[in-house]
């Protein structure tokens, strides 16, 4: 029925004739300015879908409890017979998708083009999830609830018709039910009757969103949920001015409301003035305080005024505040090459090599015009790219990987430290330095912090130091022994032995005994000690032969310039001349 009733409306639309009243919900909820809707009838997903959208809705999506809960209310409020499945806004697109691997919605989701949630209540919890192929769309139902009575989701194919669907409205504000004073003339006999902007009758209401009309009887007025310029809540009024019927929501009043002679009226405090529609006051400097920048009195109307806004910004759809224009989206740009949008404003850059001059962009003489140097810049040749280099102060130097940044340096065992002007006592050192009394940077030495395991010496230079390895030693920042390549079966040597190539040990691998040929990188060590120390010695035996020869001749006199030497050495010839005769 639902869908013959939808073909008709958009057929007579087609035709140019009056449209079809709008399907009537059989149940409406609204929370603050979120509002659901019951529509029961026989209907496919898209008829469904495409009815929740002319009404300015979609279908409703259930991401928490509180949505499961209105269902609920919704299904209770009538209708008898067997529970209805009822299309949501949720589908599963074409293809297919493993459940198992996709949260909590299966891969399915929201009409909206999302898939958040915090909550799902499916009808059969599959213990080896079989694929799904989609098209596919969902349908809640109280049939086969679970324990906690939430409607359970069911798959179903989209072009089967449902028992109804349920939509979802969203409003930018809302009203609370009109508020009838007890006590007021005719109170027990007032009664009000509210109409939604999606179709929904009734008189109990929590909320009405903006839009939604109130019937007041007996008084036979109509009211209107209305938001006013600069206020976020909405509030009940009406195009004729002054007040109504005090009894009804203080007669519309913004402060008092005085039923005097049968007729009710509005007051305002002494410092404020009612503005046109004669409910609502305004302070002298009302209009100040609301408007954003500048305020425009308008003197033909009573407290009537506009808000207007500085150059740059424009009006903002509440016609209080302001809002940036961004002038460089205009067309043509207001700007040569680069336009930067700004608070109000904008500013005109160029591009790399040019400079603005007299709003153009003209190719600048200045090499280093752009450049991004920490310190100084040195033009260099409009053909080297780029054409400058960042030089850094006396006692910096360019950082490596990034030469516009400069970082302290030293070539000396002390240097000033860089100090802070405006706190003295805050000073920096280079690395490899440390601060000393005053503000003097001195060279850490780290050969004697330990540094340079393994080595034959350590050599501190400024702000680092060198690690002299010994035979056998390799330098890996410290120095580490050498790794010993093991040769074949055939033995070691150039010419490869047996002819095989040499076998490359495994890494981390252990399986058999080291080859008699492999030599020890201690004993390489203790082999080359011994070999240092025989060439000592037989240097050593040398120089004491030919000291031994020189005692015996007169042109090595010069070794005993001592006279107490002089008196031995003479003593020593006279004991040895006779045994040479």
């Amino acid at each position: 029925m639902l869908r013959v009733l939808l073909l008709g409306v958009l057929g007579s639309a087609a035709l140019g004739l009056p449209a079809l009243p709008q399907p009537q919900p059989q149940g409406s909820q609204c929370i603050e300015q979120d509002c659901f809707a019951l529509f029961r009838g026989p209907a496919t997903f898209l008829a469904a879908s495409q009815v929740c959208e002319r009404l300015r809705g979609h279908l409703m999506t259930v991401r928490s409890s509180v949505a499961a809960d209105v269902i609920s209310l919704l299904l209770s409020g009538g209708g008898g017979g067997e529970s209805p499945r009822l299309w949501i806004g949720l589908k599963l697109p074409p293809g297919c998708s493993d459940p198992g691997h996709l949260g909590p919605l299966r891969g399915f989701q929201w009409v909206t083009g999302d898939n958040q949630t915090s909550y799902s209540r499916w009808a059969r919890l599959r213990e080896a999830p079989a694929p799904l192929c989609g098209p596919l769309c969902v349908a809640v139902s109280e049939a086969g609830v679970p324990a906690s009575g939430e409607p359970s989701w069911e798959e179903q194919q989209c072009a089967t018709e449902a028992d109804g669907f349920l939509c979802e409205f969203h409003f930018p504000a809302y009203c609370k039910p009109l508020a009838v004073r007890s006590g007021a003339p005719a109170t027990a006999s007032i009664s009000v009757n509210y109409s939604t902007p999606f179709g929904a009758r009734g008189a109990d209401f929590q909320a009405l969103p903006l839009g939604s009309s109130a019937e007041v009887a007996p008084f036979g007025m109509e009211l209107a949920c209305e938001l006013r310029p600069g206020e976020t809540d909405g509030r009940w009024g009406r195009a004729r001015p002054g007040a109504w019927d005090c009894g009804v929501e203080n007669g519309g009043c913004e402060h008092v409301c005085n039923r005097s002679a049968g007729e009710s009226r509005c007051f305002c405090p002494a410092d404020t003035a009612p503005e046109a529609d004669g409910r609502s006051c305004t302070a002298a400097e009302e209009c100040e305080k609301r408007c954003q920048h500048l305020c425009h009195r308008n003197p033909d109307v009573p407290r009537g005024y506009s808000c207007m806004c500085d150059v740059g910004y424009q009006l903002a759809a509440d016609q209080h505040g302001c809002e940036d224009v961004d002038d460089c989206m205009q067309v043509p740009s207001p700007c040569p090459q680069l336009c930067v949008n700004t608070q109000g404003s904008f500013e005109c850059r160029c591009h790399p090599g040019y400079e603005l001059v007299n709003g153009e962009c003209v190719e600048s003489e200045d090499l280093c015009l752009g450049n991004n140097c920490e310190y100084q810049c040195q033009p260099l040749k409009k053909t080297d790219s780029p054409p400058y280099r960042c030089i850094c102060a006396e006692g910096f130097a360019p950082v490596p990987h990034a030469q516009h940044q400069c970082q302290m340096f030293c070539n000396q065992t002390e240097c000033p430290a860089d100090c802070d002007p405006n706190y003295p006592d805050t000073c920096r050192c280079p690395d490899g330095y440390i601060l000393d009394e005053g503000s003097v940077c001195t060279d850490i030495d780290e050969c004697a912090n330990g540094n340079c395991i393994n080595a034959l010496s350590c050599k501190n230079l400024p702000g680092t130091y060198e690690c002299i390895c010994g035979p056998g030693m390799v330098k890996t920042g410290d120095c580490d022994p050498i790794p010993v390549i093991v040769g074949g079966a055939g033995g070691g040597g150039d010419e490869g032995g047996s002819g095989e190539p040499p076998a490359s040990p495994t890494p981390g691998v252990t399986s058999s005994p080291r080859p008699a040929g492999s030599v020890h990188s201690g004993v390489l060590i203790g082999i080359s000690i011994a070999s240092l120390c025989l060439v000592v010695a037989l240097l050593a035996l040398l120089c004491h032969l030919r000291k031994k020869q020189g005692a015996m001749q007169a042109e090595l006199e010069y070794k005993c310039g001592v006279p107490s030497k002089e008196v031995v050495l003479q003593h020593v010839r006279t004991e040895q001349m006779p045994q040479k005769l």
